[in-house]
């Protein structure tokens, strides 16, 4: 652990919960084509697959099935329309944003969400007049697992990536972290997705609740 490192947080599942929001759209979807809801529970977890994964567990296809495109296109569509309805930060973050601001400590968000829709979101719930940088999805030429979202934000910080620690709830966040040199941390409490448990991702420590960071960081 170390006083120095910038931390930078994936932003569903990690910063806030946006599965409400997510899942209603896909159930929307789901209701236009006359099925039935799923329950939040079979949804939240493939959150942080973003569209792929919300129209693979919400119809059962695959981006390699020709009806595909057309179904992706129209949940995106319908999630523009509720970015913010039910979508907060999660209750447990708060007191770590604000524990990191009262230290004076720049933190970041770094999103494989296009920046169409984490930019009404993060303004929205007001994190970016707080957040150093925001990277989207389509910031840079890549996406996570890349690594390069990641080396932009340490850019845009004017810092080492090996100065900042990634926090993400999915295993490509750790991927990427490592990828780029950063020290690599879990959120426990994300949506975590649907293969490898979080204790096999290879982060370099896993918190179960936001606070442990603060720890992590000499800050608590």
């Amino acid at each position: 652990m170390s006083a120095d490192f910038l931390p930078l947080f994936d932003l569903d599942g990690t910063l806030i919960d946006s599965a409400p929001d997510l899942a209603g759209a896909a159930n929307d979807l789901r209701a236009s084509h006359g099925l039935p809801p799923l329950p939040l529970a079979a949804l939240r977890p493939m959150v942080g697959a973003g569209a792929r994964g919300m129209v693979g567990v919400a119809f059962g296809v695959t981006p390699e099935q020709p009806e595909f495109e057309a179904l992706k296109q129209a949940f995106l569509d319908r999630y523009a329309e509720r970015l913010l309805v039910d979508t907060r930060v999660f209750e447990a973050v708060a007191p770590l944003l604000d524990a990191l601001d009262a230290a004076g400590r720049p933190w970041g968000i770094v999103t494989n969400k296009a920046m169409r829709f984490a930019a009404p979101i993060v303004a929205g719930l007001g994190l970016d007049r707080r957040a150093a940088v925001v990277i989207a999805g389509d910031t840079t030429a890549h996406a996570k697992p890349h690594p390069e979202p990641l080396l932009e934000a340490a850019r845009r910080l004017g810092v080492a990536p090996a100065a900042c620690a990634y926090v993400g709830d999915d295993l490509r966040d750790m991927q990427a972290g490592r990828a780029a040199g950063m020290a690599t941390l879990a959120a426990a409490w994300g949506y975590l997705g649907q293969g490898e448990p979080v204790a096999a991702w290879g982060a370099d420590h896993v918190m179960d609740h936001p606070g442990q960071l603060l720890n992590w960081l000499q800050l608590a």
